[in-house]
């Protein structure tokens, strides 16, 4: 075999990823995505109550933190049939947006950004040509000479001491590079800001949940109960503060990330012809309206996109075992009806296999890509590979009339002077987060309104206790619990047999993009989107890999199970 570019580790993510990338000169003609971790909280899940699995499961991922916990508990909810009081359902769509925007904010400066900014070339910038440039896109206080030319001096003092602290290891000076100076310059002062900004968002969680990250949940409803009176329960003061923060998301969104990733953009718009590769975008839906999770009040509609056509939405149906599959043909495990069969999360198995799949010794130059090559499952929807995340959320609601996505998007399209097109792109993917915030903070003040509401008129139910006793439970019961997740669709199935749990799959965003071919040599999102006319300047320093890798967000911790490389078992747990 011919050797690849083999990136490895990708940084700026949360867990292992490897990229190899066969070139055809300097341009990529294959890509292969593995993940190198491996796991195993649903194994660790078997026999358990179901009501405490959304403990175990959030532990999944340390950056996706809520996600897990709700799609766990809706799934128990989904199989027992268990509805919600309205103020939880407004709690938890209060804790998934601030999640969102939290999410999307740290993403952009501190795991995007850099690979549009240079960090040293801040250094020579005009402060008051910085501040001149600030004041023109966006109404930020934080935009005076002074304030640049402080930030100016924090970022010397790390170049003189030798060490660049958290800007080390960058590629500063790569001719990939586009932003002038003064654009480097406020852009490094935002992602210092976002630092501080980023502390007191992680107070919401905090108050509705107890705790951040992993916040309290509880099958039924939300772990708050509502006394405007009481010390030890959601207060006045305490409402009162959920307010003063999502105020300052919404100023932070629209005055500092916002017109941040469009400025930036504007220097890179040849990236609006990069980076697509599928042309499949799925989404599971999210955050309803009423208390009930029916799709059809679903701020993100549920719905297929198939190869760029807007002008049909396909139904998805998350428990036909025809529908979303699981393959492992390019994954090391083995499934015990055989590795070329695809099987419904209800059914999905986890059975690690690496020798005999492909696995190489480590540390290896190359991936065994005619085998196994990835922990990673090779999730399809119909047979088909698809994309999820921020782009699929926003084309399903531009795709289906939302006002205010359409008039953003189109906007955004004719500021930065791109076409249509120019959404299927890394470019596209990385503005859709920026835009899904400022849909998402806007709504956030309407779910608060609608709680306050509540509360005045004397409704502070937050928990349903109805079918709480395993004794109230059918002896067979099965169920999906489905959440919009940040970095993209997220679900998991759920089968309950005499009140423990038979079996437990989840199906994670980057499962869905990260994960490799299947049978029918289908690549995943990642694969075809670097094998989506990607040029390298330099393959020493491949930034272009970074670029599109990092327009996903990939959480690979999210995507893979656990096992001891001494014994070769997964491990034994005692359930008591």
């Amino acid at each position: 075999m011919s050797e690849r570019i083999v990136v490895d580790p990708i940084t700026r993510i949360e867990g292992h990823l490897r990229i190899e990338a066969q070139m055809d000169g300097a341009t990529i003609a294959q890509a292969y995505s593995s993940g190198t971790m491996v796991r195993g909280i649903e194994t660790i899940l078997k026999g358990r109550d179901p009501r405490d699995a959304w403990a175990f499961v959030q532990r999944i991922c340390g950056v996706c933190t809520l996600v897990h916990g709700i799609a766990s508990v809706r799934a128990v909810e989904d199989a027992l049939r268990i509805e919600l009081p309205l103020n939880a359902q407004l709690i938890r769509n209060l804790m998934i947006g601030a999640q969102y925007i939290h999410d999307h904010v740290m993403h952009f400066y501190h795991l995007h950004a850099l690979d549009w900014v240079d960090v040293v070339s801040a250094l020579s910038a005009d402060p008051r040509a910085t501040s001149e440039l600030a004041q023109s896109i966006s109404a930020w206080p934080k935009s005076s000479p002074g304030y640049f030319a402080d930030t100016q001096k924090r970022i010397k003092t790390f170049v003189e001491s030798g060490q660049l602290g958290i800007f080390a290891n960058g590629y500063w000076g790569h001719p990939a590079y586009r932003l002038p100076p003064e654009a480097n310059l406020m852009a490094v002062a935002h992602y210092l800001e976002a630092l501080a900004w980023q502390r007191d968002t992680a107070k919401f969680h905090a108050i509705f949940g107890g705790k951040n990250p992993h916040p309290n949940f509880v099958v039924g409803g939300v772990p708050s109960p509502i006394d405007l009176d009481s010390d030890s329960a959601l207060n006045a003061k305490r409402l009162a503060e959920v307010r003063n923060l999502i105020q300052s998301m919404r100023t932070f969104v629209d005055q500092v990330y916002v017109p941040d990733t469009l400025a930036i953009a504007g220097f890179y718009k040849d990236w609006g012809e990069r980076g697509e590769g599928l042309g499949n975008f799925l989404c599971y839906g999210d955050l309803p309206t009423g208390a009930s999770l029916d799709p059809a009040t679903f701020l993100f509609p549920r719905g297929a996109i198939l190869d760029r056509d807007l002008s049909t939405i396909h139904e998805v149906d998350l428990e036909a075992t025809g529908e979303i599959q699981e393959f492992v043909n390019h994954s090391w495990y083995e499934y015990s009806v055989g590795n070329d069969r695809g099987l419904h999360p209800y059914e999905g198995q986890t059975n690690l296999e690496y020798d005999r799949r492909g696995g190489v010794a480590p540390p290896y130059k190359q991936l065994d890509v005619s085998d196994g090559y990835s922990w990673l499952k090779a999730p399809r929807w119909k047979g088909r590979s698809v994309e999820v995340g921020p782009l699929a959320r926003v084309l399903m609601l531009y795709a289906t009339g939302h006002d205010q996505a359409r008039e953003l998007v189109d906007s955004t399209l004719s500021r930065l002077d791109l076409p249509v097109d120019a959404l299927y792109s890394t470019l596209g993917r990385t503005a859709a987060r920026a835009l899904e915030s400022k849909i998402l903070v806007d709504a956030m003040q309407g779910w608060y309104d609608g709680l306050i509401a509540n509360v005045k008129s004397g409704d502070t139910k937050t928990f349903n206790e109805t079918l709480w006793e395993p004794s109230s439970w059918p002896s067979r019961a099965q169920g999906v619990g489905i959440m919009e997740a940040p970095r993209g669709a997220l679900g998991h199935w759920i089968v309950i047999e005499d009140g423990r749990i038979a079996n437990y799959q989840a199906v994670v965003p980057s499962t869905w993009n990260a994960g490799p071919r299947d049978g029918r040599g289908q690549a995943g999102a990642y694969e075809a989107a670097l094998q989506d006319n990607h040029q390298l300047v330099d393959v020493k320093q491949p930034i272009e890999i970074l670029r599109t890798i990092h327009s996903f967000d990939p959480c690979i911790a999210c995507a893979v199970h656990l096992a001891d490389p001494e014994s070769g078992e997964s491990f034994q747990v005692r359930v008591v």
